[in-house]
């Protein structure tokens, strides 16, 4: 059977707010290009970027305490390192300036079905971390960022930020917290639907979705020649083009291997998925508006803490505690448990042994998850929430994470905690892995995107 053969001079491969957001660009820095954007599931923006799926929205680095380690060395050592809350403070900001500019030119058409404002605050208790989470306000509150940033050891204040998780506390207790009125929580799959409404209205932009792309390969005339199998039995066809994104979430490592450029040799993906703790008691979820982020404990990985929620998700407010983590083979919440062993190849197998002996700790943690059951996590609950009331939660499912891990200089992979942009040679093909902060900082990991290639 002969397969239909397209034309487009952009392919955006996935169909989550990454994509959304560089079609946006794309179509006004190439008026009139055309530009076609592939999502395998029925609609846009059910994966990585929908509401559920979501391990942390806001991301700002004004409560994730990983985003702010203690330095190491004699000279420097215990001082805090704010590179990064910074670095992700400033793509935050970027990010939300470049989506109220889209509400204003109409491509979003209902801003405040978006984001909202909600206090970001740290939380910790004990001496040493009391100490720590004290330094890390008076690093921050001299940069301008976080210079509203508010600190506090007295138990009746840090109340009135968060008097559900102080009740059933001790007046003994050693705790402190921070205070960030002005922090945001965004509802990413609500911002890509918007987008692809609009996007879908241009004449130049093609929207196609239930096809799936399972192989890509590069022409003699340096183009990209795209197979895609759409739903329908025997439906395949082909696209050609100059340009492909590949922003497919944890789908993105597979295809960017079959690529076969050299940029993508020695990298792996490490899928994590996740469970949240959702609180059914519309009292219970009332009386809490933030989000509070604890530390990891010794030894753990930055992703073991977590978090209580509050969130905007289709008009209601929600309240989730987690995620949980686990170990599963699934590159996409609605993938295969194939990925991990389709995505191991020669040139990637020894940083995939390399990242599991050299990640023990990880190893550990995500044993440990994996065998919590209900009972388990109502218990870390309560660390946060002393009197959390069984009846008043229930288990969802959340979103699934690939973590990059990548070939060290001696041969061994490492796994990375962020996201990277691997790009051809050529400029002909980029390809977006990793994690948080995602989509907090969608814009200027797409502006990056158009300044390599273009």
């Amino acid at each position: 059977m002969a397969k239909t053969i397209k034309h487009s001079e952009f392919v955006l491969i996935g169909g989550g707010i990454m994509s959304a957001t560089l079609a946006i660009l794309l179509f006004e820095k190439f008026p009139g290009k055309k530009i076609t954007i592939i999502e395998k599931l029925p609609k846009m923006a059910e994966e990585s970027s929908e509401a559920w799926n979501n391990a942390g929205t806001g991301h700002a680095g004004n409560c994730e305490l990983n985003y702010t380690p203690e330095k190491k060395g004699a000279v420097q050592k215990g001082a805090i390192d704010a590179t990064k809350a910074i670095n992700i403070s400033e793509q935050f900001n970027e990010t939300l300036s470049f989506w109220k500019d889209c509400a204003e030119k109409g491509y979003i058409k209902n801003l405040s079905k978006c984001i909202n404002e909600v206090p970001h605050i740290s939380f910790v208790e004990g001496a040493k971390n009391v100490e720590y989470l004290e330094k890390r306000w008076k690093t921050l509150k001299e940069i301008p960022h976080f210079r509203e940033m508010v600190f506090s050891k007295d138990i009746n204040e840090i109340k009135e930020w968060i008097p559900l998780m102080m009740e059933g506390r001790s007046e003994k207790e050693t705790i402190a917290a921070t205070f960030f009125e002005k922090g945001y929580d965004v509802n990413f799959g609500e911002i890509a639907d918007q987008l692809f409404a609009f996007l879908g209205r241009q004449d130049n932009v093609e929207l196609v979705n239930n096809s799936n792309v399972y192989n890509l390969q590069q022409t003699d005339n340096k183009r990209w020649l795209i197979s895609v199998k759409g739903q329908n039995v025997g439906k395949h066809w082909k696209i050609v083009t100059n340009y492909v994104f590949i922003g497919a979430g944890g789908g993105a490592l597979p295809l960017l291997e079959k690529s076969n450029i050299k940029e993508a040799r020695g990298y792996g993906g490490f899928p994590i998925s996740g469970l949240w703790l959702r609180c059914t008691n519309p009292e219970v979820i009332e009386r809490h508006q933030a989000k509070v982020y604890g530390k990891a404990k010794k030894g753990s990985p930055p992703m073991s803490v977590p978090h209580m929620d509050t969130r905007m998700i289709n008009g209601r407010k929600e309240l989730l505690f987690g995620p949980f983590a686990g170990f599963t083979t699934k590159f996409l919440k609605h993938g295969s448990m194939f990925d991990l062993p389709r995505s191991v190849e020669f040139d990637n197998i020894m940083s995939l042994l390399g990242a599991g002996y050299q990640n023990l700790p990880l190893v550990k943690y995500l044993i440990k998850q994996v065998s919590l059951n209900f009972k388990d996590r109502m218990e870390m609950l309560r660390e946060f929430y002393p009197e959390a009331n069984d009846d008043d939660w229930k288990i969802v499912v959340a979103g699934q994470r690939v973590q990059i891990i990548k070939r060290n200089k001696k041969g061994f992979g490492k796994l990375e905690f962020g996201t990277e942009i691997i790009v051809s040679k050529d400029k002909s093909i980029a390809a977006l892995l990793g994690a948080s902060p995602g989509a907090s900082t969608s814009y200027s990991v797409m502006k990056n995107v158009i300044e390599k290639c273009f």
